[in-house]
């Protein structure tokens, strides 16, 4: 199958990973409320772990050749975990968001990170990001802006004080998310002889399996009760689960594809996808100034995937 290799397939691997993350941030919405931040947090690692295991057998089971082993080297392994520390405090920080105000709204502000993230790259990877990319960041990010303009009647008293939480929370969870896909890329660029779907399966099994573990243990000190609400919940759990394995294993193998940068900026479709889910899941209403920030976000996802 050589279009797996083409030099576009990243563009559809992005744009799945984003509905599959909006499908997992639904299901995680839904569960918060009853689970608690955290433990509504680890559902996304414990039950996903399963689902990347699987997806890591059959790449190494179904072909007739089978892919060699990597060599796992102690810069790998530094930059993934650095990457799943940050990832943590992104999905707790988003769930905080959505608690505060409205869900279009805090996947917006989380999208803040696509700026924040062009700083890191250039800086830590050397990625300079190229000029339509920049230009595409720029325009989605007004577009992020006038979505998450408050309404008049939303300035006020405890309205005020929710968006406030939202907001902060959102560019909180964004600046993570820039850290997070920070240290997955430096990751991909340092597991070198394999294909990025490998690359991709292995990461998101190193990084689920230190998650898992690690909050799994927190929460078993410090909240069994919310520990235990984990398993109870268990068919919410794994759909949220097994939409987050495959969003991060579709993350992944786009950043093994192309810079940081290019990946995440087209990854604001999930804008749009999270106000569908707004408008068409949970009935929040759509503004003028929000209808204008979506065609701006969309116009530059389509500035994104143009090959200038």
């Amino acid at each position: 199958m050589d279009w797996l290799s083409a030099s576009w397939i990243w563009i559809p691997v992005v744009v799945m990973a984003a509905a599959a993350q909006t499908i997992r941030n639904t299901a995680q919405r839904a569960l918060s409320g009853g689970l608690g931040t955290w433990p509504a947090t680890l559902v996304r690692f414990l039950y996903g772990l399963p689902v990347a295991l699987l997806c890591l057998g059959l790449l190494y089971w179904v072909p007739e050749t089978s892919p060699v082993v990597p060599h796992f080297s102690g810069v790998y392994v530094g930059w993934i975990v650095f990457g799943a520390v940050f990832q943590v405090g992104a999905t707790a920080a988003l769930l905080l968001a959505m608690q505060a105000g409205n869900f279009a709204v805090s996947i917006t502000f989380s999208k803040t990170e696509v700026l924040q993230l062009m700083l890191f790259s250039s800086v830590v990877l050397a990625e300079v990001p190229v000029m339509h990319h920049m230009v595409a960041a720029v325009v989605a990010t007004l577009g992020v802006v006038l979505l998450a303009w408050p309404a008049p009647n939303k300035l006020a008293g405890t309205g005020r004080q929710a968006l406030t939480r939202a907001s902060l929370y959102g560019l909180v969870c964004g600046a993570c998310f820039a850290l997070a896909t920070l240290g997955f890329r430096a990751a991909a660029v340092n597991l070198e002889g394999v294909s990025p779907w490998i690359s991709a399966a292995w990461g998101v099994v190193f990084a689920q399996s230190l998650q898992s573990v690690v909050m799994s243990a927190w929460l078993a000190w410090h909240d069994r009760a919310g520990l235990m609400a984990c398993f109870r919940s268990w068919r919410v759990s794994m759909l949220a689960g097994a939409m987050g394995a495959m969003a991060s294993l579709l993350w992944f193998s786009a950043y093994a594809m192309q810079t940081a940068a290019a990946v995440r900026a087209l990854g604001m479709v999930e804008v749009l996808f999270g106000y569908l889910v707004s408008r068409k899941l949970l009935h929040e209403r759509l503004r003028l100034p929000e209808k204008w920030g979506i065609a701006l976000v969309a116009g530059a996802i389509v500035l994104i995937g143009l090959p200038l």
